[in-house]
């Protein structure tokens, strides 16, 4: 499960990174991306990529309020095309989700110390996603996402 990541990195190398060819403003770099912030997700639009800027946790087009987005912040691979809150999301919009390190959680004997894992070389890297748009009650529109995760490899345990 991923529950906070990393982006520090600047715009430029952002864009250059990921071949973004619009994007929109918005951005601070944060060493420790929570569920509900704010943060760039990379989706392909009319053929390009494009940078937006999306709330973590997804609200999937049919919610009644967004508080079900907290909740809905990761999603498992191996059930997401069946899932009601992803399925329409997996079929139609995927996403990458742009990050320089995520955190799991180890045991020590003084309680849970958080581990950043990053590349070996600590360039930045994407995980894979789902995104929703969802209107509320106002009429404004909000855009969320969710990572994808699976079991991790025997490197990561």
């Amino acid at each position: 499960m991923c529950g906070r990541y990393s982006l520090v990195i600047g715009m430029e190398q952002l864009v250059k990174r990921f071949g973004i060819a619009r994007m929109e403003a918005g951005w601070v770099p944060r060493y420790n991306v929570a569920p509900t912030q704010t943060m760039p997700v990379v989706i392909g639009q009319d053929g390009s990529r494009e940078l937006r800027m999306m709330q973590w946790g997804l609200i999937p087009f049919w919610a009644k309020d967004k508080s079900i987005g907290s909740r809905l912040i990761n999603a498992r691979v191996e059930t997401v095309a069946e899932k009601p809150a992803f399925k329409y999301a997996f079929r139609q919009r995927r996403c990458l989700v742009p990050a320089d390190g995520y955190y799991e959680w180890q045991k020590t004997g003084a309680g849970k110390q958080a581990m950043r894992i990053v590349r070996a070389d600590n360039e930045p890297f994407a995980l894979a996603g789902l995104w929703e748009q969802w209107q509320d009650p106002a009429g404004d529109f909000v855009l969320s996402y969710t990572i994808l995760t699976t079991a991790p490899t025997a490197s990561v345990k």
